[in-house]
């Protein structure tokens, strides 16, 4: 993270436990996160203009430990909403992943509404917040669309930042809102300059051959850079839809509210069929097991909970058939401990409608915290002490520089004498 942005205590301990894949495909690179059972049909988050696959990560924490399966997604660099649909169908091949539900907020609820249109066989529900229909509105408001490739980063990165609602925010929101500022710092030119042309691209949503009833709508009622105008398009174009409506949470409720983006997200793939499979999480005791009790981890790891090295780094190549291997069976990633869900006591109990999806106790990234505060103090204290030693170094040098100018004076002036 750039700038004097402080990473989340939960977010330290989510990088520190998930890998971020790396791969190529065709002309594109996918970056991504995959955790969960892998024979659960996953639930893919697709982000915004502003958003990385990073900004899922406490949904990816919250819904892997109930034994669901979560990939979020970066957006590739893409420039057409055709393109944009070929991509993502090579992706899901690649990765072995045939049937889907997608979670699509801002840009990526429109890139989603997309796919659903022309691979409905693929998609079996969809979560939209915050989402739009048509892309004419943003259009009209950059009309120097046809030259965005060619802008410099520092402007396209002002561009999107001045969208997202300024003035006093409360603070869960303020916190959402500087962990997205974070994410866009780590954008490139060529990152920024696709999503923004994919924004006013014209392209527009059709008739879907998905059925109102497997299609979620989640929305705040708060401000944000969407207007209200687009948002009441696409819940009159669902009007079957089940719809939820969080009192506020601003552009990224996902990150503000995830207590109550999760529950919402667990109700939907619950009426949707798809079975979560808690018994293959692990570290979570099987029924039936006489040695529940003792121990965490999954077995045969002995419970280290050590995370590897070089996550950041992780490429996948595809195997020989076109699939990621996965040498860790059916959970990915089974040799890591289980995720803790995140606690948001320091938001006060107010904003906790939905406590129940947390737990309280110790929390795994405890350490790291304390560690990282250790080291502050340690930094701390080091800078003060050089200071001191330069300190006494100048106080105790500076009658000896007097001396020194004093006899080179009254060499050039013999008249002038010391006064005591």
């Amino acid at each position: 993270m750039k700038g004097g942005f402080s990473a989340p205590g939960d977010y330290i301990y989510f990088k520190s436990q998930v890998p971020l894949h790396k791969i190529p495909i065709g002309t594109k690179q996918w970056r991504y996160y995959d955790f969960g059972p892998k024979v659960v049909p996953p639930l893919i988050c697709l982000p915004g203009t502003a958003g990385t696959a990073d900004v899922y990560y406490k949904q990816i924490m919250a819904l892997s430990m109930k034994g669901y399966r979560v990939i979020s997604v970066d957006i590739p660099r893409v420039w057409n909403s055709q393109e944009w649909v070929q991509a993502f169908e090579k992706f899901l091949d690649v990765i072995d992943v045939h049937h889907i539900h997608l979670y699509g907020t801002s840009l990526g609820g429109f890139l989603a509404l997309l796919f659903a249109q022309h691979r409905p066989r693929r998609v079996k529900s969809l979560v939209l917040s915050n989402a739009f229909l048509e892309t004419k509105y943003f259009a009209a408001a950059m009309p120097w669309a046809p030259v965005v490739s060619w802008t410099p980063s520092f402007l396209l990165k002002r561009y999107v930042l001045i969208g997202i609602p300024s003035g006093p925010h409360e603070p869960f929101i303020a916190d959402s809102v500087d962990f997205v500022v974070a994410q866009v710092e780590t954008l490139s030119r060529e990152d920024l300059a696709s999503r923004l042309t994919l924004t006013s691209d014209d392209a527009s949503i059709g008739p879907l051959m998905l059925s109102d009833s497997v299609i979620t709508i989640i929305d705040t009622n708060d401000k944000c850079a969407i207007p209200q105008q687009l948002k009441d398009e696409v819940s009159e174009k669902f009007p079957g839809a089940r719809k939820a409506y969080i009192k506020s949470g601003g552009d990224f409720p996902f990150l503000s509210r995830p207590d109550e983006i999760n529950l919402h997200l667990k109700l939907h793939l619950r009426r949707v069929g798809v079975e979560a499979r808690e018994d293959l999480v692990p570290g979570i005791p099987k029924p039936g097991d006489d040695n529940s009790g003792s121990g965490s981890g999954s077995g045969g790891d002995g419970g280290s909970s050590e995370p590897k090295d070089d996550r950041e780094g992780t490429d996948d190549a595809p195997n020989g058939n076109g699939s990621k291997s996965n040498p860790g069976g059916s959970f990915s990633n089974s040799g890591q401990p289980p995720l803790v869900p995140e606690n948001h006591n320091s938001h006060g109990s107010d904003n906790q409608p939905l406590g129940g999806t947390t737990t309280d106790g110790d929390y795994p990234f405890v350490p790291i915290l304390l560690e990282a505060f250790c080291e502050k103090k340690v930094v701390l204290a080091t800078s003060f002490l050089h200071f001191w030693l330069k300190f006494f170094g100048i106080y105790y040098r500076l009658p000896f520089s007097l001396l020194t100018l004093y006899i080179i004076n009254n060499k050039n002036h013999p008249k002038i004498q010391l006064s005591m």
